[in-house]
């Protein structure tokens, strides 16, 4: 059967995979969200379940200071000995530290930290029982003379490992340089066939992303590049996939080899991706040499031939979420560790209440906001929301979100002692209020309907009668114009404007939509 790239849509960048048995987990970027690390589970490669996340207490993600694209950078997951182990860089604090769990369904421990910098960390534990830790490496100062000043990292770096303690039992080395390619980073350490192999991402997470690979008989090197290197990349190739790379490779249970990588999925022109990175998936051949071939000489379709054993999933085609478990689902996500006080489940049953600080969402955290990443460029989300605010200024409704400096809101508020909804734009340093129209007091329905090329904004009454307001461009959320590492997500949201406390907003349900 074939399968559809990519297999885990939306803001999943980073992907990392590892197999126990039948079954495969797989872990993604996070970044400044919280809970941090989603953890899903496939028995086929192709058809993913979110079963929850890695880091989900405020002892394992401590959120300050929070910046935009701060937070968890690529996570790897590995399984040894009956343990998972998922090991990650927080940027915002601390460093590079690892977790891990007998159960990944249930909770996972408390952070070992470990002394070795630079950024997307990996572990590999060799057939000796000796455990590597491998890293990018930081740019050293003074730079030595045969190191090219415009590097911004310059290689890659490793340590042997006590996996119990996280204590360095090696100092970092710098082991492989790559081969030429700026900013290798994302680097895993493998053995097949009773070789070593290195693999990397070089040219930065855009348009020149590509994947290498090397080998070795020592897992310190000397290392021998690939001679096809490299080994998948979509540079300056036409496709509808693009930004291909920061790879993991996994054997499957059938002896078959698979790749998961990040890529983006391009709209307009000048191009741009306001989904993001996704996670995309690849067959894997090794040639007689010992070489690895990553999809057809190293490209990938969107429509590709899948594993032997891959099941037909079902068709994802809404999410509709009602507000009545006690507790908030895996698909939703706040900005930094959220505030216990700013939401309930319980104090209207059936109703997700927010009521937060005076922090809007041009501030970012504390703002009383709760996420569902933008997963379809064609979709439709609506929100039922109950709200009365009795101050000028409060607000509360749906946005879509990219940062602090980059959204657009779609809100009931109180002007001049009148209740109004409106329409906002928030691109850089321009803010417009595009919209305002007086309502009649009540619940209202508020819907976004996406498309590839535009967002359009409307409200439904008590009576059903609906009206457009606005529409907006996604090109203007996305990382080419926003900047950053994150992608736009549908937010609920509600901000005193100044006002510390204020008037509590109710979302009856959630709904999302494909065609």
């Amino acid at each position: 059967m074939t399968y559809t790239n990519p297999i885990i849509p939306g803001f999943h960048p980073d992907p990392s995979i590892c197999r126990v048995g039948d079954d495969y987990f797989l872990v993604t970027s996070t970044f400044e969200y919280f809970p941090g690390v989603p953890l899903f589970h496939s028995r086929d490669l192709v058809n993913w379940r979110k079963i929850g996340h890695v880091l989900t207490r405020p002892s394992q993600l401590p959120a300050e200071p929070w910046r935009p694209s701060g937070g968890i950078y690529a996570p790897t997951l590995r399984y040894h000995a009956g343990t998972f182990y998922m090991i990650t860089t927080n940027t915002s604090t601390g460093g590079n530290f690892y977790v891990h769990t007998q159960d990944p369904y249930g909770e996972w421990s408390d952070p070992i930290w470990v002394n070795q910098g630079g950024i997307d960390p990996s572990l590999f534990f060799d057939d000796d029982g000796r455990v590597y830790l491998t890293s990018t490496a930081d740019v050293p100062s003074p730079l030595p003379a045969e190191i090219d000043p415009a590097a911004s990292f310059f290689g890659i770096q490793q340590s042997e490992l006590d996996i119990a303690t996280g204590i360095l039992l090696t100092e970092p080395k710098i082991v492989w340089r790559g081969t030429g390619g700026r900013w290798p980073e994302g680097p895993h350490l493998y053995k097949t066939g009773g070789r070593y192999y290195l693999m990397a991402a070089e040219g930065g997470t855009e348009q020149g992303h590509m994947e290498t690979i090397a080998r070795s008989d020592s897992p310190w090197g000397p290392w021998e590049s690939c001679p096809h290197n490299p080994i998948l990349s979509h540079r300056s190739y036409h496709s509808p996939l693009q930004a291909l790379g920061h790879a993991d490779l996994c054997e499957a249970h059938d002896g078959t080899w698979w790749l998961v990588c990040l890529g983006i999925r391009t709209q307009g022109y000048p191009p741009t991706a306001h989904l993001g990175r996704e996670t995309l998936l690849a067959p894997v051949r090794w040639d007689d040499e010992g070489w690895p071939h990553v999809g057809q000489e190293g490209k990938l379709r969107v429509e590709m031939e899948g594993p032997a054993f891959a099941g037909s999933g079902p068709e994802f085609d809404a999410a509709r979420d009602d507000f009545d478990a006690p507790t908030l689902g895996a698909e939703w996500i706040f900005l930094g560790t959220p505030s216990t006080t700013f939401w309930s489940l319980a104090e209207r049953p059936g109703a997700l209440r927010l009521q937060g600080s005076a922090a809007t969402l041009d501030d970012g955290p504390p703002v009383a906001f709760v996420a569902h990443r933008q997963a379809h460029f064609t979709c439709d989300v609506a929100a039922r929301l109950d709200f009365a605010p009795q101050t000028d200024g409060e607000e509360a409704g749906l946005t879509i979100w990219m940062n602090p400096h980059h959204h657009y809101d779609l809100f009931i508020t109180l002007r001049g002692g009148l209740r109004h909804v409106a329409v906002r734009r928030r691109i850089g340093s321009l803010v417009a209020e595009v919209t305002r129209l007086a309502i009649p007091p009540g619940p209202l329905t508020l819907t976004i309907a996406a498309e590839p090329d535009r967002y359009s904004f409307s409200v439904t009454g008590a009576a059903g009668e609906g009206q457009t307001l606005a529409t907006a461009e996604p090109r203007y959320l996305a990382p080419e114009v926003a900047g950053g590492f994150t992608d736009v997500c549908f937010a609920l949201y509600t901000t005193g404007s100044g006002r510390a406390a204020h008037t509590p907003a109710y979302f009856d349900w959630f709904d999302y939509r494909t065609p």
